[in-house]
């Protein structure tokens, strides 16, 4: 154990010495500002990193104001279903999804039976998170991540768990913490995990010793099933399914449009759904809004799993779309494919 302490602290003081010094004419953060000095003290004595290697590799973030205009911009109109499942649903991102499905089968499908997440499931996140991994982000994570923790104060103590996580993840998987671009959130690779969400459910399914998100699609596929099942994915479970109204419903939608509970209890409320599940399925209503008016979902534990990548009934209702349109396209073409 002695040892093992010794071997992190070496690495801890090791880390980011090889970051060259900051030239002075860019324009950085202040590292005398109380709550950077603060960040890199506390950092260091929780995770065995050297301060002076913090602040160091700090001198090379450079604040980037037009990311506090995005997140602080007024929310705009909210999408109505229909209008968000256009920017979702389109004949191009169902046709990739199914030449990435044809051309990463073998490791798509070996990652789905193995993890129990229906493997249109997986292609579909990737085809709503980056377009199959396309469009992984050119913001430089240090970047994004240090202007939100020290610029951003109403979550600023988010940010700047998630920018220590990333110094976590760079020293544990030997990322170039110069290099690794992403969302303007600081989210990262093909699927856009979070540092803490990469640190905590990203998967070595190649074998080869490294973690990687970006580039190989082991690993990618992997972790996102992996995702999905730490957070409540049940196997061979439904996601989705319309519910069938009574003529006068008593249920209400709570300030989020949501009504949660068991089938039962949604039963009692008039909102009824037609598969053969036991009464204490745990089970979430909403509405979805059609161009002719609303009509009512009921998602079910799988459901919820894919609202944990993204609190967002859209979101879920998106995925499941682009899952299911994918898949069907898939058997359609046949060649070999079990029944969908």
């Amino acid at each position: 154990m002695k040892t093992q302490s010794l071997a992190a602290l070496a690495a801890g003081i090791a880390l980011f010495s090889s970051v060259p010094k900051a030239h002075a004419e860019l324009s950085g953060f202040d590292l005398k500002r109380p709550e950077i000095r603060r960040f890199a003290r506390e950092v260091a004595r929780r995770d065995a990193l050297s301060r002076r290697g913090v602040l160091r590799l700090l001198a090379h973030a450079h604040p980037q104001p037009q990311i506090i205009d995005r997140m602080n911009r007024p929310a705009e109109r909210v999408l109505e279903w229909w209008e968000y499942r256009q920017l979702f649903l389109t004949e191009k991102r169902i046709d990739q999804g199914v030449e990435f499905w044809l051309e990463h089968r073998d490791v798509l499908e070996h990652v789905a039976a193995e993890q129990g997440v229906a493997p249109e499931y997986l292609v579909a996140i990737l085809g709503c998170e980056t377009f199959y991994g396309r469009q992984t982000g050119r913001d430089r994570v240090l970047d994004s991540l240090a202007t939100l923790a020290f610029d951003y104060p109403q979550r600023g103590e988010y940010f700047r768990g998630e920018l220590e996580q990333f110094l976590l993840l760079v020293r544990e998987d030997h990322l170039d913490p110069l290099a690794v671009r992403g969302s303007y959130s600081g989210a990262m690779g093909a699927p856009q995990f979070m540092p803490s969400a990469y640190r905590r459910y990203a998967v070595d399914e190649s074998h080869d010793h490294r973690r990687d998100l970006w580039k190989d699609w082991a690993d990618v596929l992997a972790s996102i099933a992996n995702y999905l099942r730490q957070n409540g994915w049940q196997p061979g479970q439904p996601v989705l399914a319309d519910a069938r109204l009574d003529p006068e419903p008593s249920f209400q939608l709570d300030a989020h449009g949501l009504a949660k509970g068991t089938l039962d209890e949604l039963n009692a409320q008039g909102a009824r759904v037609d598969l053969p599940l036991p009464g204490a399925t745990p089970a979430l209503l909403f509405s979805a809004q059609e161009t002719d008016g609303p009509s009512y979902l009921i998602g079910f534990d799988n459901f919820r799993a894919i609202m944990r990548y993204n609190r967002s009934t859209l979101y879920g209702m998106a995925v499941t779309a682009l899952a299911r349109s994918v898949a069907a396209r898939v058997h359609e073409k046949g060649a070999g494919l079990p029944p969908a």
